[in-house]
């Protein structure tokens, strides 16, 4: 599923940002540490790294929902987790310029523009088992973000500090099996009139 949700990133990626970035960026999911990036990635690259996935507490439901499948049986579902899968993202610009930040800053700037596009991930978009879901696909841009010290973060990786976007998507993962069991059409109602007793009479 993370492998599916990366690969739904870079198509919305390449197809929100504009025509001249868009072919000749490269998108990395890598970490962004000092042996960034690797000798694979050519550059200007953005790189998207995954550094934080935790249920959404807020969206937890114990609901169960019922649909008839093909067979015409009821399936009972339960409601999925709705887990935030929380990106740092960074632009690092092409080493032929001469002003390397105002690259940079550029491209942060026109991936920012394109993700603030869309408040939902386009159904269209979706990959693999995403492609799947009934539930849309909301997204958090440009909020606080869950690291606690960014400072302390890029000393863990061993990298000097760059500017970043926080970017979450909040995916349902089902959690529990479906139940099946027989249709249910109609209702019926029985009712009986008891008699009292001698002694209650």
């Amino acid at each position: 599923m993370i492998q599916d949700l990366d690969d739904t990133l870079g198509r919305l990626l390449r197809a929100s940002l504009p025509k001249d970035w868009a072919d000749k960026v490269q998108i990395s999911f890598a970490a962004p540490d000092g042996e960034f990036p690797p000798q694979s990635v050519a550059l200007p690259a953005i790189d998207l790294f995954l550094y934080d996935v935790r249920e959404n507490l807020e969206l937890r439901s114990n609901e169960r929902f019922v649909r008839r499948d093909d067979q015409g049986r009821a399936v009972q579902q339960a409601a999925p987790a709705r887990v935030d899968f929380s990106y740092l993202i960074t632009a690092w610009p092409s080493q032929a310029v001469n002003d390397p930040w105002k690259d940079e800053h550029r491209l942060l700037g026109e991936v920012m523009r394109a993700l603030l596009k869309h408040r939902n991930i386009p159904r269209a978009l979706l990959q693999g088992e995403l492609a799947g879901q009934d539930l849309p696909l909301p997204v958090a841009m440009l909020q606080s973000g869950l690291l606690q010290s960014p400072g302390e973060f890029w000393q863990a990786l061993g990298g000097r500090p760059k500017v970043s976007l926080h970017y979450t998507v909040t995916v349902a993962v089902p959690v529990l099996p479906d139940v099946e069991g027989p249709l249910v059409l109609d209702r019926n109602l029985r009712m009986e009139l008891l008699q009292a007793s001698k002694e209650t009479a």
